[in-house]
Order: structure tokens, then C-alpha cells, then sequence
């Protein structure tokens, strides 16, 4: 199994005050696979949550955007981040 500790920005505090979950996927797994495992935990612990917010979302390791095909890096820590809009 691989623990990734996944910090967690913008609306998405809102769900999960202290801004990082934990979560445990099975090795090799990439960020589809981690983006499925965190819709199934806001399913879980998130009344509110809007399944729609999680699709336009973006994954981050520590140097770069990841995409849904790239494998998860070996470093454990990762983010999550919403659309952003603004001026």
C-alpha cells in the first residue's frame, strides 16, 4: 500500500478544516486512482460535497501539475487544488 498525505486548498477547506487527509491506495497507483479514493472519503465525511468540484480539480506533487495518467510519486505528500477565478 502507498500512504499519500494530501494537503488540501481553497473550498476544499471548508470540507476538512486542518486541510489534510490521509489515504491509503494500493500500489502502483496513479492520480486517477487517487482521485477516486478521495471522491469515495468526501462521499463518506462530507455531507456537502460536490462531486462536480472534484472532476475540474487538479493534482500536485511538490514540483508539478499531474495528470489523471501519471503514476503517484514516491514522496507520500501531494495536493489538491479547486478551479480558481478571480482578478
Amino acid at each position: 500500500m502507498q500512504e499519500i498525505e494530501l494537503q488540501l486548498f481553497g473550498v476544499y477547506r471548508e470540507y476538512q478544516a486542518d486541510g489534510v487527509i490521509r489515504l491509503s491506495l494500493p500500489k502502483p497507483a496513479y492520480v486517477a486512482d487517487l482521485r477516486a479514493a478521495l471522491a469515495a472519503y468526501a462521499e463518506a465525511h462530507w455531507p456537502s460535497f460536490r462531486p462536480g468540484l472534484l472532476a475540474v480539480s487538479a493534482f500536485a506533487s511538490e514540483h508539478s501539475l499531474l495528470r489523471d495518467a501519471d503514476p503517484l510519486p514516491d514522496i507520500g505528500s501531494m495536493a489538491v487544488l479547486p478551479p480558481v477565478s478571480g482578478g
